[in-house]
């Protein structure tokens, strides 16, 4: 599902005009992102969460010379679904 299906998908589920759900999911991304940027985690009762992980640095290997690269530590976004995702999907 793309970002148009879901849209699409959110105004027929809820009864908005697919203006009124981009304006919702945006607004969603928007402050999901805000509030990850700043360290906070967002949580969804039965969805799931996400937060913000430290990866630290690591040795790597360039695959086509088998030189050894240096990778440099950075922030990942992680994802943990909820009992209510995961039991739904099962």
């Amino acid at each position: 599902m793309n970002k148009a299906q879901l849209i699409d998908a959110i105004a027929k589920d809820s009864g908005l005009s697919k203006a009124d759900a981009k304006k919702a999911l945006d607004a969603f991304v928007k402050n999901t992102a805000d509030a990850l940027k700043s360290g906070d985690r967002v949580a969804l009762v039965g969805f799931g969460s996400f937060a913000v992980s430290e990866r630290s640095a690591r040795t790597g290997r360039n695959p086509q010379t088998g030189k050894e690269i240096k990778i440099g530590a950075k922030k990942v976004v992680k994802f943990k679904p909820g009992s209510e995702l995961s039991d739904s999907v099962q």
